[in-house]
């Protein structure tokens, strides 16, 4: 099989002068600690919440009173716990 002709270009090659294709890391610094406490917080709570109202739903009057709404407490609390673990880094 015959061989491709190469052909050489004779125009100049351009070089991006003012531009730096080095990736450059960006410290962020992490997640505070303060964040960190309240996402776990905010879904232990939700979670003692609905454990604390199957064990005691019945003798406490506010719980009681509460009715299916402390299931609405409890995964509110949880799901808040979970959405806040997008901001952590």
């Amino acid at each position: 099989m015959p061989k491709a002709k190469i052909t050489k270009d004779h125009r100049p090659v351009s070089t991006p002068t003012g531009v730096s294709r080095t990736p450059v890391k960006i410290n962020t610094g992490g997640t505070p600690i303060w964040y960190k406490t309240i996402m776990f917080g905010l879904m232990l709570l939700g979670l003692g919440w609905i454990i604390f109202y199957y064990i005691a739903g019945d003798q406490l009057t506010f719980l009681a009173e509460l009715g299916p709404w402390n299931y609405g407490i409890g995964f509110a609390g949880m799901i808040l716990g979970l959405l806040m673990t997008m901001g952590w880094r």
